[in-house]
């Protein structure tokens, strides 16, 4: 099996549309059994379309996709029910109850009847209280979870989560991502597309950023916040400065809110942070100050820094 251990094997993967248009370009990526793998990318990158390859919605042009060891394309059915996928649009005009839908979910893949998984299932996303209700009657935060109990239905072993919290209120969405982090505790390999910076630096164990129909960058979320994190040191000055210094310019310093706020930034995974020699300098320049705070810079500046790089 390519990248032994991984659920998930991409290789050398393409996608070319009829007008000439390569989405994806050369696509290498694998996922590992049991983790939470966030996708990152701007609109247009090659999310969803990387996504549904890998669901059998779309056909690729070249390369190759296993799951689980089995290759999508030469054994289609079998890797097709491993696989639930949550898409991004949600179904507004069904006229069917919450238990129909989900119990033909099921049925479409060949599964036995199972009632009481059914119901394990919508009790542990807060809709057994629904399950009689038309889809057409419900909030847009419980239709979210009504897709993922039909993605979960089957019983699939990895489940995709094309933007799951769109749309959704920041009290919902901590609450989807309670469910999210259960599901993985269940042994369900768990892949996401968001366009929320902190919903990946909330659940995900590794983060993929995407660009262009390209991946840039894959690595676990604690060494890319390591590798690539900045930090910022804020001098919360005695006295105004109406310039900065010569002796201070070679450190790039910028003033804060006002004039009495010197703010520098230097690269965590430097040899030397420059700060003891630019409190020497601050001292040889006798500017005094009486605060020094630091902020570590977010997944969202790294992000927006890389996807610059790439273009």
């Amino acid at each position: 099996m390519p990248f032994e251990n991984s659920i998930i094997a991409v290789e050398g993967l393409n996608k070319i549309y009829t007008d000439g248009f390569q989405a994806l370009k050369n696509i290498d990526l694998s996922v590992e059994n049991g983790e939470i793998f966030a996708l990152l990318g701007p609109n247009g990158a090659g999310k969803t379309t990387l996504i549904n390859i890998i669901c059998g919605v779309v056909n690729l042009s070249s390369g190759r996709v296993f799951v689980d060891g089995r290759d999508i394309v030469r054994e289609f059915r079998s890797t097709r029910s491993l696989i639930g996928l949550v898409p991004q649009e949600l179904s507004t005009d069904s006229f069917e109850s919450v238990w129909s839908t989900v119990r033909f979910s099921r049925g479409l893949f060949g599964k036995a009847p199972d009632d009481g998984f059914l119901e394990r299932t919508l009790k542990s996303l807060s809709l057994w209280d629904k399950k009689d209700n038309t889809i057409m009657t419900l909030s847009g935060g419980m239709k979210r979870r009504v897709l993922i109990a039909k993605a979960l239905a089957h019983e699939p072993k990895v489940l995709f989560l094309d933007e799951p919290t769109a749309g959704v209120d920041v009290e919902l969405r901590q609450d989807m991502w309670e469910i999210v982090r259960d599901l993985r505790q269940s042994g369900v390999t768990i892949i996401l597309t968001t366009h929320y910076i902190e919903e990946a630096e909330q659940m995900a164990d590794r983060i993929g950023i995407i660009s262009q129909g390209k991946i840039i960058l894959v690595r676990e979320k604690a060494q890319l916040m390591r590798e690539l994190g900045r930090k910022q040191l804020t001098l919360s000055l005695d006295h105004v400065l109406d310039r900065i210094p010569e002796n201070l310019k070679r450190f790039n310093l910028e003033f804060g809110e006002d004039s009495k706020e010197l703010i520098y930034k230097y690269n965590t995974q430097a040899a030397h942070t420059g700060i003891t020699l630019l409190l020497d300098e601050l001292a040889r320049a006798d500017i005094q100050f009486h605060d020094i705070r630091t902020v570590q810079s977010s997944l969202e500046d790294i992000f927006v820094d890389l996807v610059k790089e790439s273009r």
